[in-house]
């Protein structure tokens, strides 16, 4: 049988369809220029969410590896707790190419505010105007700042979880491989990958699943060549596994894992084939699938019964450790 939308979805996203359908192919060359107008779209979604009052933020800056000044925005909720706990690092979305960590502000004072660890979110730098690993050295410079300074935030270093979605997944996933070859003491606790992109090499479209693509795989081409030029999707090319972690040779020794993805996704077949060899090599892994879903299906529709679901199962997951 053909796939489809589910119904909920389907009823909420049907009158977007113009608006979807006129999304302009981008060069590589256009994507600075249309940041601003792009990020502005993926913002009048996310601020159609409630606030959470009862959460504070505040703005930490971290050195990267060659000395950039890269921003982290904490989510603590009010009130302090008795003792050391758990935190989250958190990764936003955006294709490599768009997003700050301010315009998920209230999606993740939302988490802060039902779940109570504190999450902090970074605002690594973009391609194309960065490339190969500078994105996920600066998500992992602020996990070696939380890491070292947990004491100052009220957070048991040996309680952090990484947690992502689109891109930002996939930067988790790499973050996840550099803590592990590097050392990291003590090692990350969970890893919470949300429809992460993660193989550059998933550049032919599904001709079953494209038409129903929120992301597509032209998208997908445009995103990962930004980020690694001419190496992408080149099978023999010299990529690191940190940038795109499908790459990786061996999963082994890293931390349990949680990743979730629609049915009608791009990243479906990558990110079922990441979830396996996760639990063949011997990694804990909760792996959920979203019949008749696409991509950030829970911006289009927040209040269906399979976003909530969908929403309840990423809670579970961040008060698992």
């Amino acid at each position: 049988m053909p796939f489809q939308f589910d119904p909920e979805y389907f009823e909420l996203f049907e009158p977007l369809i113009p608006l979807f359908s006129k999304r302009p192919k981008l060069t590589v060359q256009e994507i600075p220029a249309s940041r601003k107008v792009r990020e502005a779209g993926l913002t009048a979604f996310l601020e159609k969410l409630p606030d959470s009052p009862d959460v504070e933020e505040a703005i930490y800056h971290v050195e990267a590896a060659d000395g950039y000044q890269i921003s982290v925005h904490g989510f603590t909720k009010k009130g302090t707790r008795s003792g050391p706990g758990p935190a989250i690092l958190h990764y936003h979305g955006g294709g490599m190419t768009i997003g700050t960590a301010q315009q998920y502000a209230k999606p993740l004072a939302r988490l802060v505010s039902e779940t109570s660890i504190p999450i902090f979110s970074v605002n690594y730098r973009l391609a194309p105007e960065y490339t190969g690993t500078t994105p996920v050295e600066d998500c992992y410079a602020a996990l070696v700042w939380l890491n070292q300074n947990a004491q100052n935030h009220n957070v048991d270093p040996a309680r952090i979880a990484v947690f992502g979605e689109s891109a930002g997944g996939g930067l988790a996933a790499g973050v996840t491989l550099i803590a592990r070859d590097r050392n990291l003491q003590p090692p990350l606790a969970k890893q919470i990958l949300v429809y992460p992109m993660i193989d550059d090499q998933n550049m032919t479209a599904n001709e079953a699943v494209e038409p129903f693509a929120f992301f597509k795989t032209a998208d997908n081409i445009t995103s990962w060549t930004a980020l690694l030029g001419d190496k992408a999707g080149k099978p023999d090319a010299d990529v690191s596994p940190y940038s795109a972690p499908a790459r990786a040779k061996s999963l082994a020794g890293l931390p349990p894992a949680y990743i979730d993805v629609g049915e009608l996704d791009i990243f479906r077949n990558e990110d079922i084939a990441y979830a396996t060899r996760l639990l063949t090599a011997n990694i804990s892994t909760e792996f959920h699938l979203y019949p008749g879903l696409p991509h950030a299906f829970e911006l289009i529709a927040p209040n269906i019964s399979a976003t909530k679901r969908a929403y309840e199962n990423r809670v579970k997951a961040m008060l698992s450790f």
